[in-house]
């Protein structure tokens, strides 16, 4: 799994069927600090999230185990919304804090 922020939207009206009605989002990857690494992935949105959001993105043969991705053709799936993280007793990101 990989912590991301929402960047934003793809739009794709000619799909594979199994993927019609499915809203794909733009992932921008963070570190554990909250910082941009530079990379991106493309996935498929499972929970409803939005632009600017803070997510969990699953990966690989993973990403086809949730409700919206099972036996569709999907690499990455947004399967959480992230409220806070923290790593050995310190909050590195809080979704009030922004």
């Amino acid at each position: 799994m990989q912590i991301g922020r929402v960047a934003g939207t793809v739009v794709a009206t000619a799909k594979e069927p199994s993927l019609d009605g499915r809203k794909f989002l733009v992932v921008r990857i963070l570190d554990l600090d909250a910082k941009e690494t530079g990379a991106y992935v493309v996935a498929v949105d499972a929970v409803g999230a939005g632009v600017g959001e803070v997510v969990l993105v699953a990966s690989g043969s993973s990403a086809r185990l949730t409700e919206a991705t099972r036996d569709r053709p999907s690499d990455a799936v947004i399967m959480a919304i992230v409220d806070s993280w923290d790593i050995d007793g310190t909050t590195k990101w809080r979704k009030h804090d922004g």
